[in-house]
């Protein structure tokens, strides 16, 4: 399975000019339901219609508040090699403030910025069965128009909440409406995906510092979603609603808690309906072999002396079998804020310093 997602290997990256927006809303699914892997908040679904979570449970003493001002940042090092790794939000407010004293230390000192993916793209023509889940998911008539009377009034208020048309939906598939319609949401309350990795990048390249990222093919992703069971679908789509009716401010919060290095607190945002992406076929190997792409670079970057600076959502990062868990099991040594400061007091405690 991890083999249908071929990538690119890691590259000095330029801003890309494409945005998913841009791409017709059926393709733009693979693009949101990638990113979707490590969005949302706490919202009940049912259960029993998804598959098993793999960023569930987390490596609980990974999640702790830092000590210094702003984000909080993890250290992983072997020998002369030094990698800060930021952990961020999924899915944050456009131009988030935060604090980037340390990083800007951090940035000045290293020669490389590891970023999550950022190229994606679908190739449907090089991709028959891509095309045949794009058509699938097509519907002559809006999604709500097939609906019970409850369910089709809920999910109008939605849309028209959001400014959005009927017709804008015409998919068959719960899952594919519930996609589109979390993106809508996004636009409509000036959320993004890309940021602050964005600026990020943004910052590097000021500083002449080189950026790595993958970029990978959704076709498969694309091509399996028609085959997402429905009753996953339905799940999916309902938290989606709850979402759009409650509105943001549950993001809001925890991007501010991010922000003051208040891990637990940006996790609180970080549950809503990943679930249900998860029970997409094919998400799963995706979540797998983007957290070993991800690790890989690390521990590519930490093969020689230097410091570096790796970017990574806070779910694959702090997870059982994540970015940090895999790395430590593998003999690195992994330090969280609060090691890094009882280490930098020790510092300056030690007359021999």
């Amino acid at each position: 399975m991890l083999a249908r997602f071929q990538n690119r290997r890691p590259t000095v990256c330029r801003a890309s000019r494409e945005r998913p927006g841009a791409l017709r809303p059926l393709v733009a699914l693979g693009v949101a339901a990638t990113v979707a892997l490590t969005l949302g908040r706490p919202v009940p679904l049912a259960a029993q219609d998804l598959p098993p979570d793999p960023d569930e449970a987390l490596v609980e003493e990974l999640v702790v508040t830092a000590r210094y001002p702003g984000p909080a940042f993890w250290r992983i090092t072997r020998g002369e090699a030094r990698v800060w790794v930021l952990g961020v939000p999924s899915l944050a407010p456009k131009r988030q403030e935060w604090n980037r004293q340390l990083f800007g230390r951090y940035l000045a000192a290293s020669d490389r910025v590891i970023l999550p993916f950022n190229g994606l793209r679908v190739r449907l023509a090089g991709s028959p069965a891509a095309a045949v889940g794009y058509l699938r998911l097509r519907s002559l008539r809006p999604f709500e128009a097939g609906r019970a009377p409850a369910d089709q009034a809920r999910f109008a208020a939605a849309r028209e909440r959001l400014g959005q048309p009927a017709g804008r939906y015409a998919v068959s598939h719960p899952l594919a409406a519930g996609l589109m319609l979390h993106n809508d949401w996004m636009e409509a309350n000036a959320l993004t995906t890309t940021d602050p990795a964005k600026l990020i990048r943004l910052l590097a390249r000021e500083q002449g510092k080189a950026t790595v990222q993958r970029t990978y093919d959704l076709g498969p992703l694309l091509a399996d979603l028609a085959q997402t069971p429905r009753a996953a679908g339905e799940a999916c789509l309902a938290a989606v609603l709850d979402e759009v009716e409650e509105g943001a401010g549950a993001v809001r919060e925890a991007s501010r808690a991010w922000a003051r290095g208040d891990v637990a607190g940006a996790l609180a945002a970080e549950r809503t309906w990943e679930r249900c992406i998860a029970a997409t076929p094919g998400a799963q190997a995706f979540d797998a072999r983007f957290k070993a792409d991800m690790s890989g670079d690390i521990r590519k970057a930490l093969s020689g002396p230097g410091v570096r600076i790796a970017v990574v959502p806070l779910r694959p990062l702090l997870s059982e079998g994540g970015v940090l868990d895999r790395l430590r099991r593998e003999g690195f040594t992994v330090e969280t804020p609060d090691d890094i400061r009882a280490a930098d007091e020790a510092d300056s405690t030690d007359p021999e310093s």
